[in-house]
């Protein structure tokens, strides 16, 4: 059961799991810091041009484990539901994907954001991952449409919402702070009323 007009979510952590193929997409736990921040490190350079500023302490485990109760907080509000994307087999942690921005009533919709590590990048996990993780959002959480953007240059990106089925909806201006600047972002969605992917 989970929240639709203004009661507390009764979606536990714990149920909060998805498996597609090889991928498994879970909520983050405290243990996960030191994989967490391995991937990260070593995908520094890789992120860092697609998303906000990293805060000075982000790789430590002190902010990590405030990250982790954040999330926690966020899902029993039913604001947002994150997760991390393990390869099943070999338990590697691949990336995350988050569902935040969640509005009930009226707009019963979300905004999708996603990474993925350096190592792991271009073979296909974010494109199976993300299908999965809507799926789940329509049929679990209720929701009604995903939102997404990214910078017009991120053309891997723009693939994955596109096989995804996400539709180019608009052109936003200075939409986010990526990187320390304003940057304009192209928008996309994804209705539950829309054909699956091809």
């Amino acid at each position: 059961m989970i929240r639709l007009f203004g009661a507390p979510s009764l979606v536990r952590p714990e149920g909060l799991l998805i498996e597609a193929g090889d991928l498994r997409l879970r909520v983050p736990e405290a243990a996960d810091f030191p994989a967490w921040s391995a991937v990260r490190a070593a995908s520094r350079a890789f992120l860092e041009p697609w998303e906000p500023l990293w805060p000075a302490d982000d790789l430590t485990e002190r902010a990590f484990r405030r990250r982790v109760a954040r999330y926690r907080e966020e899902i029993a509000a039913d604001s947002a539901y994150p997760f991390f994307l393990f390869h099943r087999a070999s338990g590697a942690l691949l990336g995350g994907l988050t569902l935040s921005n969640v509005r009930r009533r009226a707009a019963m919709s979300a905004s999708l954001g996603y990474w993925m590590g350096a190592m792991h990048a271009g073979q296909g996990h974010m494109s199976r991952a993300v299908p999965a993780l809507c799926r789940h959002a329509f049929a679990m959480l209720a929701l009604e449409r995903i939102e997404a953007a990214c910078l017009p240059e991120n053309a891997a990106s723009i693939r994955v919402l596109e096989k995804a089925g996400f539709r180019r909806e608009g052109f936003a201006r200075g939409y986010l702070a990526i990187a320390g600047t304003r940057r304009d972002h192209l928008t996309f969605a994804l209705l539950r009323s829309d054909p699956g992917p091809e």
